[in-house]
C-alpha cells in the first residue's frame, strides 16, 4: 500500500537548467518543517536524448529517443518511482509511441499536458495563448486538447518561431541578453492585451518568465510543470502517514 514515506516522485529530466528550475519548483511544492516530511526524489537528467524538436520536425533519431525515454522511464519504475514526471512538454508528444512499447508506464506518467488543461478548464478560462517549441506547437499537443475542452488556443505563426527558439536557447545557455527579454516581454503583453492566458508550454520558459518578473507581473500565466506538482502534492496529501 502507497503511503507518504513510500511515495517517490520520479522525473526524467532532458534539459539541465530546466530540470534545476523543476527541482526548485518541488521543493516549493512540497514546502516541509523537516525534510523527511517531502517525498524522495529520484531525477534522471537524460540530457543526452536526441532532440525532441528535430524528431518530429526532420523525423531524425526517433527511434533513439522514443528508446531511450522508455528505459529512462523504466530505470525510475524499477527504482521505486510512485509518479513519474517528464520536464519536457515537447517530449509528451511521443507518449503513445512510449505506451506501445512499455504499456506499463501509463499506470506511472502524469501527462502535464493534460493535468493543464483539466485546470484550466475548472478555472473557467476561454481563450490562451501558446508558448512553447516549435515542435510542440506543429504536433499541436495543447491545442488539439483545449479545443476538446472547449477553450480556444492560438500561438504564435510559424514567422516568429525563431523568436520562441531563441527563448528556449536563452534558458539551455544561461545567457539572458536585453533583446531576448525585450521579446519575451512584447510577446506576453500582447497576449495579455486580447484577453488571453499564456500557457508556459516549455519547461524552459517558466525560466525566462522569472527573469522577466517585473516587467510581466500583471500576466497571466499557466506553467503545466507547476499545475503538475500541485496536483501532486494534493494527491501525497491523500495518502496515509
Amino acid at each position: 500500500m502507497t503511503n507518504k514515506k513510500n511515495f517517490v516522485v520520479g522525473v526524467l529530466g532532458v534539459a539541465t537548467y530546466a530540470t534545476i528550475n523543476f527541482f526548485e519548483q518541488w521543493a516549493k511544492t512540497f514546502p516541509a518543517a523537516k525534510e523527511w516530511d517531502r517525498p524522495r526524489i529520484i531525477i534522471d537528467n537524460n540530457c543526452t536524448l536526441p532532440s525532441r524538436v528535430r524528431a518530429l520536425l526532420y523525423n531524425e533519431n526517433v527511434d533513439l529517443l522514443v528508446n531511450g525515454m522508455t528505459a529512462s522511464i523504466e530505470m525510475l519504475i524499477q527504482a521505486g518511482a510512485s509518479r513519474i514526471l517528464i520536464a519536457c512538454n515537447t517530449a509528451h508528444v511521443f507518449l503513445p509511441a512510449i505506451y506501445e512499447k512499455f504499456p506499463q508506464a501509463r499506470e506511472f506518467v502524469f501527462d502535464i499536458a493534460d493535468g493543464c488543461v483539466e485546470r484550466l478548464k475548472r478555472r473557467g478560462v476561454k481563450k490562451t495563448f501558446l508558448l512553447a517549441s516549435e515542435g510542440t506547437i506543429l504536433a499541436g499537443l495543447y491545442q488539439k486538447k483545449f479545443a476538446d475542452a472547449g477553450i480556444d488556443c492560438t500561438a504564435p505563426p510559424p514567422e516568429e518561431f525563431f523568436i520562441l527558439r531563441n527563448f528556449i536557447e536563452a534558458v539551455k545557455h544561461d545567457d539572458f541578453t536585453p533583446e531576448v527579454k525585450a521579446q519575451f516581454v512584447d510577446f506576453s503583453r500582447r497576449a495579455s492585451a486580447s484577453g488571453r492566458s499564456i500557457i508556459l508550454g516549455c519547461t524552459e520558459l517558466p525560466v525566462m518568465r522569472d527573469k522577466c518578473a517585473d516587467e510581466v507581473a500583471d500576466v497571466n500565466f499557466f506553467d503545466p510543470m507547476m499545475i503538475a506538482l500541485e496536483d501532486l502534492k494534493a494527491e501525497f496529501d491523500t495518502l496515509p502517514n
